[in-house]
């Protein structure tokens, strides 16, 4: 076993597994009635205390994955913060370790490397440091139980290129998650301006305008519009806010959204 251990419990997340579950199940609102689950989220990836209420309505829709029986795979598309690089990165790990327990990484991984070795790595260092995927698994651990995953941490690559060959292994069952803030340490009001605009890009399908906004997880976010509209899926705003709203601070914020698509 090669085993990602986590990098950012207890700084972006609870270390202790019980009090990380009771945030959980205040982050992450119960559901009444029958819900369709989306086939993608777009979701933030700053510690909870910030975007974990904005993520939190986004995971809540995928529950009903949890109970078919089989674990899902679950692709988590997410941006490289410290270490630039060419490409995608699946990191050469079998598992991810969360305070809830292991993850297994899903045999995808693998036929990923083994299809496009000059786009895909298994270079470890875009995952040592990085939070946006690992703040994922614990809600996806909490809403889903068991699932397998397919680590995707983005450098500079092109995005037809990479959504082309995740389309060749993605399967319908299949889930895609993508994480990414909006704009960085400005005003409030200038902020909600700024994301209002990014959000409208978004959801019209336009991915290659999507490269030009402030979103730390562009490029991962871009591929999934790709996949999108190849797809037909029709995107759906969930929750939008800043962490003004969360940690009160309004002189400088930054921007989270969670986006569905189904």
């Amino acid at each position: 076993m090669a085993i990602r251990k986590p990098a950012v419990a207890g700084y972006f997340y609870p270390a202790d597994p019980q009090e990380l579950l009771a945030m959980l199940d205040t982050l992450v609102p119960k559901l009444s009635g029958d819900v369709k689950p989306p086939v993608a989220l777009v979701v933030p990836h700053a510690g909870y205390i910030y975007s974990g209420p904005f993520a939190g309505q986004g995971y809540a829709l995928l529950k009903p994955y949890g109970k078919r029986g089989v674990p899902p795979t679950v692709w988590v598309l997410a941006p490289s913060h410290f270490y630039p690089f060419p490409g995608v990165s699946v990191g050469p790990y079998t598992h991810w370790e969360t305070p809830l327990g292991m993850v297994p990484v899903s045999p995808k991984a693998q036929k990923l490397l083994q299809s496009a070795p000059g786009l895909i790595t298994d270079d470890p260092l875009p995952h040592v440091r990085e939070h946006s995927l690992e703040v994922q698994l614990p809600f996806l651990q909490y809403v889903l139980g068991d699932f397998y995953l397919v680590p995707l941490s983005f450098g500079d690559v092109g995005i037809p290129s990479i959504a082309e060959v995740i389309m060749q292994h993605l399967d319908p069952e299949d889930i895609i998650i993508v994480s990414t803030d909006l704009s960085h340490y400005y005003p409030d009001h200038i902020a909600r301006q700024l994301d209002s605009k990014t959000l409208e890009i978004a959801l019209s399908g336009d991915w290659q305008g999507l490269l030009g906004r402030e979103a730390c997880g562009r490029y991962p976010w871009a591929t999934g519009v790709y996949i999108a509209n190849k797809k037909g899926w029709t995107p759906k705003l969930i929750a939008y806010g800043t962490s003004a709203d969360t940690a009160g601070d309004k002189d400088s914020v930054v921007g989270y959204a969670t986006v569905g698509y189904w």
